[in-house]
């Protein structure tokens, strides 16, 4: 009885003796982070719900809205410019939310710690044999282009050099988008073991305090990062521009 009597006089008189300061302390902390959650999520009120909701089905909205006017555009026939820059809006929501959320992601939330070593050096062989078939397409491509530069202008050694650089010109574009097509596959790649396939996952490595405190934002982000999304807009577009609009300044060129 004494004991706990004792006790309970030494909290009381502790609390006294604080003047109350800990519960008021605590009670402004709970406030200030109450008022900073409120004004965060009014920050973000400007995000429509259903994007919020569903932030992948408006990506897929958004690529087939240009992919359609890039299919206007080959009709039309406008502007040769005009063609990449459909291409960039296509991809530009989840391009920017991927290179967002690979920006704030530390290398080491992807190590494969599951991988096996079948698997690590079977992808090796593949990446070996595509390096292998690329280079193979290079020789085969130069020793053409060679002989049709030949065929075409003679002996003239200026004309040949000059339609050389002329093909060196034409050939940026194609490197351009084979390059930018291995970007998205290996952005594609990492999202995937990052967020996986769902439109809002479920348990994801992206770190904790990626947006902390802004869920709406995060979660469109987060959404229009989205590997298969990524693929179809920056992969599928790309290799439109390459079979069509690509090939043919080439073939003008070499004409």
């Amino acid at each position: 009885m004494s004991e706990g009597g004792g006790d309970a006089g030494a909290k009381a008189a502790a609390v006294e003796e604080d003047g109350g300061t800990p519960s008021t302390a605590g009670s402004a902390e709970d406030g200030a982070t109450v008022i900073d959650a409120e004004a965060k999520a009014e920050r973000d009120s400007w995000l429509p719900r259903w994007l919020v909701a569903h932030p992948l089905y408006a990506g897929w909205a958004w690529t087939l809205l240009w992919a359609g006017l890039i299919v206007l555009d080959e009709v039309v026939d406008l502007a040769g410019w005009t063609w990449y820059l459909l291409v960039l809006m296509a991809a530009m929501p989840t391009l920017i939310s991927t290179l967002v959320v690979l920006h704030a992601t530390p290398r080491s939330h992807l190590r494969a710690v599951d991988a096996t070593v079948l698997g690590h050096f079977f992808v090796r062989f593949l990446a070996l044999v595509a390096a292998f078939m690329v280079w193979a397409a290079s020789v085969v491509m130069s020793a053409s282009i060679s002989t049709t530069v030949q065929s075409v202008i003679g002996d003239s050694e200026k004309e040949v050099t000059a339609l050389g650089f002329n093909l060196m010109l034409a050939a940026v574009p194609l490197v351009l988008s084979v390059l930018w097509m291995a970007f998205i596959v290996r952005c594609a790649w990492f999202l995937r073991r990052l967020r996986g396939w769902r439109q809002v996952p479920v348990k994801t490595r992206v770190p904790k305090k990626f947006l902390r405190g802004r869920p709406r934002l995060k979660r469109v982000v987060v959404g229009l990062a989205h590997p298969g999304l990524l693929l179809v807009a920056g992969l599928g577009t790309s290799l439109l521009a390459l079979f069509v609009d690509a090939v043919e300044l080439t073939l003008n060129v070499i004409g």
